[in-house]
């Protein structure tokens, strides 16, 4: 019986009867140690109907790869044969069921999710992740991949953890101490016989926290202070562990530091004691342990904390020895418990901790790695081999997605050493956690300085390091900085595969010179020879093209490199892709695309804990805002990620989030907004990214009619001068449409939509809307109405829906009012139910689709279920006649 908690267990009965009925969920169940979390779960483990899978965190430093993920999912494992090979695999080598390949270790999220699934098909799932705060951190990650994904699953997945705990997206559920009437209820169950006198002072020791109430009526009343809880709870508890003869207390202090609640392990190292099974069958019948076939499983926390804590050193120190011999056939754990047993440097132990750690990362486990390399370089005598060890801790941590840890570890290596290489290795690291927390220029400052330690020694990683540089000084706008990166690249030792990087970096820097043309021919040149190369190389001439303006090359080539992340599983590359493709499905107006890949970019990121990936997808939701007119919308993105990104940190962020609002000015007809916030804007170092050339029309236009054509000299002439280097014809279309707003001639316009074309439907869409404008204040009207019905349909189709209102208005006024528009079905779809349908479309089945958009597969029945009816049709064959 639950005593004063009928508010939560309504809650998770309402979560129970979803999950029952085919829906997924989550839910933390958060409070104080023996506040009664553990008995909440135990309660909805007691649901009929549900397969249970259940784990618990364990503190300790042995931090072991997907412990907990392996403990949860052995129940499921007879459906593994189910899933896609990639996902089988992935999920197989982080147990260590076989030999690992590559960083998985985001996929294994995807694995145990697809896995669940599986399961789910033959009844409902209920998985019970009791003391979460002390998941290992491999597990944490898989687990809440899961928890935000569930939806259609019949899966529910409990966690239960002590408050500070936290699961972004997961809802929480918070216990409070029970009120005086439960407690007493509690209370009268546990001890009914209790003297009135010790029953008062029990409650008020308790002060409502439910395993008080059960554990002090058995502690010695007389000697406990007025301590707060957990403390005197573990007083507790050690005092009555202090009262068992001295096998049974060895027997529990062992079970205590045998982290995985292995029974084979704990006999052993009992043994290893020369301490008899029967200790332990003596800890059980005192209600300190069950003991099943394979597990001891100690009761509570606080009662492995007394046993443990509560030992004297040397009694650990032993216990620790004890379970290193007897884990031989475990070189993992047994050298954690080797390192537990080990007082002061040991070479030895340190280089079992690091060929651990090694194994740890090849299972995609890096923060368990990383916990192993730093404790294996404070073990380590040698100076040299701490440093290295260190540092190498550091690079684990910034993929384990540790930036202030790894800061922390590469801090401690810097302090201890002077070598070159290792200095640059430590810069590596330093500029990989600025990139994705801090300032490009940080960024630049970091890695030029190793570079130029580092290059009399190893010229190639001399090279890797200005690269990063270089790049990470374009996306700062900082021209200057980029420049005396290629300088630095270009005295370097000549090498042919790095010439091609060189003269990519040069080509990029002198776009904007006298010697533009000649460099955007070489930047094209490196394109069309480096698309089909490996995909490190295929992302940089993809970059490459997204300068010359090539949109539809970059888009080709992200979204082969895309399908090649999803087939490969490489989770972790895909939001800096995605972000890339949407940017290419911007600039050639195909909304839809661009905002079902900044949506995938973003949900991908934060889950892999990419801020910078964030903030770029937020970035470019935002200005798909401003297209759509979703004012607060596009506000809350851009305002957001100007105050995290802003101009003299990350000016190609900043680019993108002041377009966003200044085009959402524009669409409401707020033309001085826009011109200020625009020339404000590009007099900082936003003027030296992409964005500042795409925006120039928009300053124009706003320029013109605001009445203030002198305004528009600038952004004109840069616009101008970009177009004379591309030399692409719908660049050439824009600045003549430019040139007509400000001269007014109609055959400016005519000669702008021919070169226009129909490469970019909004570039066009707005030159039809400005000629019709000017078509019928020249009293055209008849010829007006052509190209303003020409802008709205190109409108509509777009979703633009301030220019469509606009254009509508410009039609009533040329003597035309516009019937509404026909519904657009694909409109009515979310940008996952039109990535959904459109591989459906294509005969994918679902699992084929929830594997390439890292779903379930009843997710994507569950999409393709609200979407059919949006479409109007009721089967998959349908899709095939589709415009999708």
């Amino acid at each position: 019986m639950l005593y004063g908690r009928d508010r939560e267990t309504a809650e998770l009965g309402r979560l129970l009867a979803d999950a029952a009925a085919g829906r997924g969920g989550a839910a933390i169940v958060l409070g104080e140690p023996g506040g009664g979390k553990s008995a909440l779960l135990r309660w909805a483990g007691a649901t009929p109907g549900f397969q249970v899978l259940t784990c618990t965190g364990v503190e300790s430093e042995a931090e072991l790869p997907f412990a907990a993920l392996q403990m949860l999912l052995s129940g499921a494992m007879r459906c593994l044969p189910a899933l896609p090979a990639v996902q089988s695999e992935a999920l197989r080598a982080a147990f260590g069921l076989t030999a690992p390949g590559g960083d998985n270790r985001f996929l294994v999220g995807l694995a145990t999710l697809s896995l669940l699934a599986e399961v789910a098909a033959q009844g409902p799932v209920l998985c019970l992740v009791d003391d979460a705060q002390w998941l290992d951190r491999p597990s944490a990650e898989a687990l809440a991949f899961v928890a935000r994904r569930l939806a259609s699953e019949g899966v529910l997945l409990l966690f239960a953890a002590r408050e500070g705990f936290v699961l972004p997206g997961v809802p929480e559920l918070v216990l409070k101490r029970l009120d005086p009437v439960a407690s007493r209820e509690l209370l009268a169950e546990y001890a009914p016989d209790l003297p009135g006198h010790v029953r008062d002072r029990v409650l008020a020791q308790a002060d409502g926290n439910p395993l008080a109430l059960c554990e002090l009526p058995r502690a010695e009343m007389d000697d406990l202070g007025p301590l707060p809880l957990p403390t005197r709870l573990q007083d507790a508890y050690q005092r009555r562990i202090g009262k068992l003869p001295a096998p049974t207390r060895t027997a529990l202090l062992v079970a205590a530091a045998e982290e995985c609640g292995a029974l084979a392990a704990t006999l052993r190292g009992m043994a290893e004691l020369g301490v008899a099974a029967e200790a332990l069958v003596a800890a059980e019948s005192e209600g300190l342990v069950t003991v099943s076939d394979q597990s001891v499983v100690i009761r509570h926390p606080l009662i492995r904390a007394a046993a443990y804590r509560g030992s004297p050193f040397t009694e650990r120190l032993a216990a620790h020895a004890a379970l290193a011999g007897a884990l031989a056939d475990d070189p993992d754990r047994a050298a954690w418990h080797r390192a537990a047993a080990t007082t002061g440097p040991d070479e030895e132990v340190a280089a079992e901790l690091e060929a651990a750690a090694v194994r740890a990362r090849k299972r995609s486990g890096h923060a368990a790695a990383v916990a192993a390399l730093e404790r294996a370089a404070r073990l380590t005598p040698e100076d040299g081999a701490r440093v290295r060890r260190l540092v190498t801790a550091a690079e684990t941590a910034v993929d384990a997605g540790q930036p202030d840890r790894a800061r922390h570890l590469a801090g401690q290596a810097l302090r201890l050493t002077g070598d070159p290489r290792e200095l640059a290795r430590i810069a590596a690291v330093r500029g990989r956690v600025e990139f994705e927390h801090g300032s490009l220029r940080t960024v630049h400052e970091v890695l030029v300085s190793a570079a130029k330690q580092v290059a009399p020694l190893d010229a190639a990683a001399a090279a890797a390091m200005l690269t990063d540089a270089a790049r990470a000084s374009w996306s700062a706008g900082d021209p200057g900085r980029v420049a005396e990166t290629y300088r630095l690249l270009c005295e370097l030792p000549p090498d042919p595969l790095r010439q091609k990087l060189v003269d990519s970096i040069g080509g990029a820097l002198k776009l904007y010179s006298d010697e533009a043309a000649e460099n955007v021919a070489l930047l094209r040149e490196h394109v069309a020879h480096g698309r089909s190369g490996p995909p490190a190389l295929q992302l940089n001439v993809a970059l490459q093209a997204l300068l010359t303006g090539d949109f539809d090359d970059t888009r080709d080539i992200m979204a082969g490199l895309a399908e090649a992340c999803r087939s490969g599983g490489t989770i972790g590359r895909l939001p800096a892709v995605l972000c890339t493709l949407a940017t290419a499905e911007i600039n050639l107006s195909r909304y839809r695309d661009a905002a079902g890949s900044a949506a995938e970019a973003l949900r991908i990121a934060e889950d892999t804990g990419q801020p910078s990936r964030v903030a770029h997808a937020e970035a470019l939701l935002a200005y798909l805002a401003a297209v759509s007119g979703d004012d607060e919308r596009c506000r809350e993105l851009a305002e957001r990620n100007l105050r995290r990104f802003p101009a003299h940190a990350n000016a190609l962020m900043a680019a993108w989030c002041e377009w966003a609002l200044a085009l959402l000015d524009l669409g409401r007809g707020r033309y001085e907004a826009v011109l200020d916030r625009l020339e404000a804007a590009t007099r900082g170092p936003i003027v030296h990214v992409g964005p500042a050339v795409h925006f120039a029309p928009d300053q124009v236009e706003a320029a013109v009619r605001l009445g203030r054509p002198e305004r528009a000299r600038e952004p004109l002439a840069r616009l101008e001068r970009w177009a004379a280097t591309v030399r692409l014809p719908w660049e050439d279309g824009l600045v003549l449409r430019c040139r007509a707003l400000l001269t007014g001639d109609g055959a400016i316009y005519e000669q702008a939509l021919e070169l226009e074309g129909e490469a970019r439907p909004f570039q066009r869409a707005r030159t039809e809307l400005l000629y019709g404008e000017w078509l019928r204040r020249e009293r055209r009207k008849s010829e007006a109405r052509g190209h303003l019905r020409e802008a709205l349909a190109r409108f509509e189709r777009l979703g633009a829906t301030p220019w469509a209102d606009h254009t509508r208005a410009e039609l009533r006024a040329a003597g035309e009012s516009s019937a509404p528009a026909a519904p657009d079905l694909l409109a009515q779809l979310t940008p996952q139910e039109l990535q959904v349908v459109r591989l459906a479309a294509t005969g994918a089945t679902n699992k084929e689709i929830a594997a390439q958009l890292f779903l379930s597969p009843k997710t994507v029945g569950h999409h393709l279920y609200r979407a059919f009816p949006k479409l109007g049709i009721s089967t998959r064959t349908e899709l095939a006649r589709l415009p999708l």
